[in-house]
């Protein structure tokens, strides 16, 4: 959703206005461009929004390969070197960074004490800048990308110039988004090549937000290159422009709206195919099921509810492992959302159309899949990126919490076998299937799982309880498979035998937990009585929220 140009953010509307009027008090209405500088590296509608500028006689300078994508567009181009009669150099390092184009840019065009001096010098007005950055953030979120590559994406002109350009906004439109191109070509046209004093403040606006989120991101990602292992940031910079605004948060009382870090990765980056508005609660169950799917290697299908899995399966195709998923608890999967890990196809997109259900997200989706699921117009569907692990946040009053990504794996070779039974093979395979579940149910949780021709499955989930009895005997309720046989995982040990009494009177036969209690000897002494096989892992999965 494209973000307007001018809609002031961060003040009450009222002030925001007496400040605007302010600043634009003194501005002519309308400035007309008459030579635009362009140099960008996302080339999208470069040459339809260079065309209209020409149409209105403006002279188009630039750069490099903008340069020569608006020549093979037929367009005529005066390069930089022949503006600033001085070559590019140092591999493209050096060619903006030079008087002619910062004077050009920054001279007030109303005071004869800088249009006298650009004259001596020969420097003629910029009237528009069109850059946007290298994408360090992308570059930086490449798995295993090296120093040096990140270094090179760090852009000097391009913000230099924006800066300059955006100073000067009483004279100068400056571009920096290229969603802001359509409104800008529907301006240009309505008033004979010439913009508004509006329009050049919000861009302006636009530029300070822009560059200030960029210098937040090198830094932040060079000082966590620098940091010690067990080091978060020293400092916690959080810029991310409005994606959107939301109808309502968690409650129709509640302002909402969505950020994203630039990255295109991860749901707040998801491209939506189809369907209604998203929901700020949509987001969040959306990122809880992505979030648990992507951890498996093999096919998996979470249906979420409120956070927390309803149903997981895993399955050789999408459609086996979406009726694993959905036989768990069909009740409770009634309006939720669904993550996949796989593309989906056409029939596990037959099964999925067959529940309702808010939203669906997944890495692709065939077209004959697309084609099912667009007979329900209200049904979201999301093609995603998955995002590496990092840093999570979250608001307390008066700060921020920031933690490493819960990222912990175990295989089974990681187990200690804390009973005299050891678990069987097939055990070992559901008991880490389970554990893999319980990861992302809130705490205290009790995961029931079993395997189904060697596929893993839940069959009840008991979540977020006060007590880890209560979690283990609301997660049997809650069971509308067959309990006998299953395997249970806990996200932290058992403080007391009674938790793992409950499991096994449901009719586990097999328990994954931390251990690390100082009653470890008596819960393993009473899971031998009851013949149940446990296995610890030293590792916790408390989810608080």
């Amino acid at each position: 959703m494209r973000r307007g140009i001018g809609a002031p953010f961060g003040r009450s509307s009222l002030d925001a206005q007496g400040f605007t009027d302010k600043i634009m008090g003194g501005m002519s209405d309308h400035k007309k461009i008459q030579r635009a500088l362009l140099s960008v590296t996302d080339k999208s509608g470069l040459v339809e929004f260079a065309r209209v500028l020409a149409e209105f006689g403006v002279e188009l300078v630039s750069t490099g390969g903008t340069a020569k994508a608006l020549r093979d567009a037929g367009l005529t181009v005066k390069d930089i070197s022949e503006l600033t009669g001085f070559p590019e150099m140092l591999d493209g390092r050096v060619k903006t960074l030079h008087p002619v184009v910062h004077g050009g840019l920054l001279h007030r065009r109303e005071d004869p004490a800088h249009v006298a001096a650009v004259t001596e010098h020969g420097i003629g007005p910029i009237d528009m800048v069109v850059v946007n950055l290298y994408a360090f953030e992308k570059t930086a979120a490449k798995p295993g990308v090296g120093l040096e590559e990140l270094i090179e994406n760090i852009d000097i002109g391009g913000p230099s110039m924006l800066r300059s350009g955006a100073k000067n906004f009483e004279d100068v439109a400056v571009v920096t988004d290229v969603t802001d191109y359509p409104a800008l070509t529907e301006e240009l046209k309505a008033n004979h090549g010439a913009l508004s004093k509006n329009t050049r403040w919000g861009l302006a606006r636009k530029v300070f937000a822009t560059t200030a989120a960029y210098d937040a991101a090198i830094a932040s990602e060079l000082e966590r290159r620098v940091a010690a292992e067990n080091e978060l940031p020293s400092t916690l910079r959080i810029i991310a422009p409005r994606e959107a605004s939301l109808r309502y948060g968690e409650n129709p009382h509640q302002r909402a709206a969505v950020y994203t870090d630039g990255t295109g990765l991860g749901i707040a980056n998801a491209e939506k195919l189809q369907g209604k508005e998203l929901s700020y609660n949509n987001l969040v169950d959306l990122d809880a099921c992505w979030a648990l799917a992507n951890e498996f290697d093999s096919t998996a299908v979470a249906i979420i509810k409120h956070t927390n899995p309803c149903g997981v399966g895993l399955g050789a195709t999408v459609e086996e492992a979406y009726k694993r998923a959905l036989e768990a608890d069909p009740l409770s999967a009634f309006g939720g959302v669904i993550g996949i890990n796989r593309p989906v196809d056409e029939p596990a997109a037959v099964e999925m159309a067959k529940l309702f259900v808010e939203a669906i997200v997944a890495p692709e989706f065939t077209p004959e899949a697309l084609a099912v699921l667009s007979a329900k117009k209200n049904l979201r569907v999301l093609r995603i990126k998955a995002k590496p692990a990092g840093v999570m946040l979250k608001q307390i009053s008066g700060g921020y919490l920031a933690q490493d990504e819960d990222h912990i794996k175990i295989a089974a070779a990681d187990l200690k076998v804390m009973t005299a039974r050891k678990p069987t093979d097939e055990e070992v395979k559901s008991l880490l299937f389970a554990w893999t579940v319980c990861k992302h149910v809130k705490s205290n949780a009790i995961v029931y799982a079993r395997a189904q021709n060697g596929f893993g499955q839940s069959v009840g989930i008991g979540a977020g309880q006060m007590s880890r009895v209560d979690a283990a005997k609301f997660g049997a309720m809650k069971a509308v498979l067959p309990l006998a046989g299953t395997v249970a995982a806990s996200d932290a040990f058992f403080p007391f035998p009674d938790g793992l009494e409950a499991i096994a009177s449901a009719g586990a036969t097999a328990v994954i937990q931390p251990g690390g209690s100082v009653n470890d000897a008596k819960v393993v002494e009473a899971a031998d009585k009851l013949g149940i096989a446990m296995v610890a892992t030293g590792v916790r999965h408390f989810r608080h929220g």
